[in-house]
């Protein structure tokens, strides 16, 4: 228990190095977009984004008995 409490002071008196802080602010708008996006957009978009993140996973999964195989 000494030694964990040695090791606790320690780190407490250990000089601390300080750095400059940058705050950074959200650019928020209250305003409405000025190309609002259509039904059609929204749905091409969201497809193509799942095609992006299932696609190879779904392209391993369709062919895995062939990565199963041994090369001979």
């Amino acid at each position: 228990m000494l030694g964990i409490a040695r090791g606790l002071s320690a780190v407490r008196s250990a000089p601390v190095v300080r750095s400059v802080t940058m705050s950074q602010r959200a650019n928020l708008s209250n305003r409405a977009a000025k190309d609002p996006l259509g039904p059609a957009e929204t749905a091409i978009g969201l497809t193509m984004f799942a095609l992006a993140i299932l696609g190879p996973a779904g392209w391993i999964l369709a062919n895995l008995e062939n990565y199963k195989k041994k090369n001979e």
